[in-house]
C-alpha cells in the first residue's frame, strides 16, 4: 500500500491505493467541516472502495457521535485503531487516537492529544476541528478562558492554512466569541464568499451578527441562504433557532413559535440530540421568561424527549439546559436527581466547570418557581464564571437573562439598570431597550 499516492485537501498523506476512496473521504471531510449534508454518505463510500481505509473509519464514528450512536461510533474507532496500528502513518496513527479518544469520552485526553498532535501536524484540520467550536473540547473542559484558548490556538496555527475557508470560519468565530466582533465577523464573511455551501460560516456570521446587534442582517441572511441547505443538515434547526432569537429582540413571540413549531420541536427535527435539546429548551425559557408563556404542551414534550435522550448527567453545558426542563415543567424529582450527582461529583473533584452548575440549578428552579429574589441571590456570585459550562456566548446569554428579569420582579431596579447600561453600551438591542424602560420603574 503507497501512503504517499493520495492527499487529502492539505496536503497530508493518505493510506489508500485507492483513487475512489481518497476523493470520497476528501468530500466527506469537507461536508464534515462545513456541516454540510452528505458526510456520513461519503465517508461509507471511501469504505466501500476500500475497507482497511482507517482514517475513514475514525470519521465515520465521528459522525455517529453527533448523533449519539455511541456503540456504531466505539465500534468504529476500534477498528480505526485496528487497521491504523497495521498500515498507518505515525500522522494517520496519531489522528485516529486521538479522534478515538473523543469518540469515546475521553475528552481531557483528547484534548491533550490533540493540541500535541497539532503542534507536529498543523494541518490536520479534523484534530483542530476537535478543539473548536461552541461544543469543541475547549468549550467542554470547563476552562474559564476557553475563547482565550481558541483564538490562541488559530493564532498559532494560521500561516499553515492562508486563505483556507475552513480555517477562516473558525478563527473568525473564535474572534468574534472572545470579544473582537468586528475582526471576527469580516473575516468569517470572508470565509462564507470563498465557500457559501458552509453552514458553519453562516452560523458563525450569525453569532457575529447576535453580538454586533445586526438583528436585521441575522434575519435576511438566514431568510437569503436557508433555501439551498437540506432539512437534515446538522445545523438546520439551529440557523433557524438564532432566527427565532432575532425575532424575540423585535418582540415578535409569535414568530418565534412558529419557528419553534415547523423546525425545532423533537417530532419534526433532524437535528443531533444535543442540538436539538439546547435549542427547544433555550428558546421555550427565553419566551417565558421574557414574558410569552409557551404552551404547556411544548415544554412536556421537550421534556420527555430530552429525558429519553440524556437520561443521565453528563455535561455541565447539557446538564444546565436539562434543569430548565426540570424547573419548568415542575418535575421536582428529576431536578433534585440530577442536581444530587452534580453535587458528589463536585464534591468528588470531578466536575471541571465546578460549582456554578448547581447554582444554575438552583436559580433556575427557584425562578420557574416564581421566587425571584432567590434567583437573583444564587445567581450574582457566580456569573462570571457560567462561561465554564461551555456553549457559545449566546447560548449561555439565557443565564444573564434570567438575572436581569428575576432583578426586574423582585424589585432590585438599581442593579438590573445598570446591567442593561452595560449591555447596551455593548451593542444596540431592541429587547433591551425595553426592559430598561421597564426597570426605571
Amino acid at each position: 500500500m503507497n501512503a504517499s499516492t493520495h492527499q487529502d485537501r492539505y496536503g497530508l498523506p493518505l493510506s489508500t491505493d485507492q483513487a475512489a476512496a481518497a476523493e470520497a473521504y476528501r468530500d466527506g471531510i469537507d461536508r464534515m467541516l462545513s456541516a454540510w449534508p452528505g458526510a456520513a454518505e461519503a465517508f461509507e463510500r471511501a469504505l466501500a472502495a476500500d475497507p482497511d481505509f482507517a482514517l475513514a473509519h475514525v470519521a465515520r464514528a465521528r459522525i455517529h457521535t453527533f448523533y449519539q450512536q455511541s456503540e456504531a461510533a466505539r465500534l468504529r474507532a476500534a477498528t480505526a485503531r485496528e487497521l491504523a496500528a497495521r498500515h498507518g502513518t505515525t500522522r494517520e496513527r496519531s489522528h485516529v487516537e486521538t479522534l478515538a479518544l473523543a469518540v469515546e469520552g475521553n475528552a481531557a485526553a483528547a484534548l491533550t492529544a490533540a493540541e500535541r498532535h497539532l503542534d507536529e501536524w498543523p494541518h490536520d484540520a479534523v484534530v483542530m476541528s476537535l478543539l473548536l467550536g461552541a461544543f469543541g473540547l475547549f468549550a467542554f473542559s470547563g476552562m474559564a478562558d476557553h475563547d482565550q484558548a481558541r483564538q490562541d490556538l488559530c493564532e498559532r496555527h494560521a500561516a499553515s492554512y492562508g486563505e483556507d475557508w475552513w480555517f477562516l470560519s473558525n478563527y473568525g468565530w473564535s474572534l468574534t466569541e472572545n470579544g473582537q466582533v468586528a475582526k471576527g465577523r469580516a473575516m468569517t464573511e470572508h470565509a462564507f464568499e470563498l465557500r457559501r455551501d458552509n453552514a458553519y460560516a453562516v452560523h458563525a456570521l450569525l453569532h457575529a451578527m447576535f453580538e454586533d446587534g445586526s438583528v436585521a442582517d441575522a434575519d435576511a441572511l438566514v431568510t437569503q441562504w436557508i433555501g439551498g441547505y437540506d432539512r437534515d443538515g446538522i445545523l438546520y434547526g439551529h440557523i433557524y433557532w438564532h432566527q427565532a432569537l432575532g425575532a424575540l429582540e423585535q418582540g415578535d413571540p409569535a414568530k418565534a413559535l412558529a419557528i419553534y413549531a415547523d423546525v425545532l420541536k423533537p417530532a419534526v427535527t433532524a437535528a443531533p440530540p444535543l442540538n436539538a435539546m439546547s435549542d427547544c429548551a433555550s428558546l421555550l425559557w427565553r419566551l417565558s421568561a421574557y414574558g410569552h408563556p409557551a404552551p404547556k404542551e411544548l415544554w412536556d414534550d421537550a421534556e420527555a424527549y430530552a429525558s429519553q435522550k440524556f437520561s443521565r448527567s453528563s455535561l455541565p453545558f447539557i446538564d444546565m439546559h436539562m434543569a430548565l426542563l426540570a424547573a419548568a415543567t415542575r418535575n421536582q424529582a428529576a431536578l433534585e436527581a440530577r442536581l444530587a450527582i452534580i453535587e458528589q461529583r463536585l464534591a468528588d473533584g470531578k466536575l471541571a466547570a465546578g460549582p456554578v452548575v448547581p447554582v444554575i440549578f438552583r436559580a433556575m428552579n427557584a425562578f420557574a418557581g416564581g421566587d425571584y429574589a432567590a434567583c437573583a441571590r444564587h445567581l450574582a456570585p457566580v456569573l462570571d464564571e457560567v462561561v465554564r459550562i461551555g456553549g457559545s456566548h449566546a447560548q449561555r446569554e439565557i443565564v444573564e437573562d434570567t438575572f436581569i428579569v428575576a432583578l426586574m420582579r423582585s424589585g432590585e431596579l438599581p442593579q438590573a439598570r445598570a446591567i442593561l447600561d452595560r449591555r447596551l453600551h455593548r451593542r444596540p438591542s431592541p429587547r433591551d431597550v425595553r426592559w430598561r424602560a421597564a426597570a426605571n420603574g
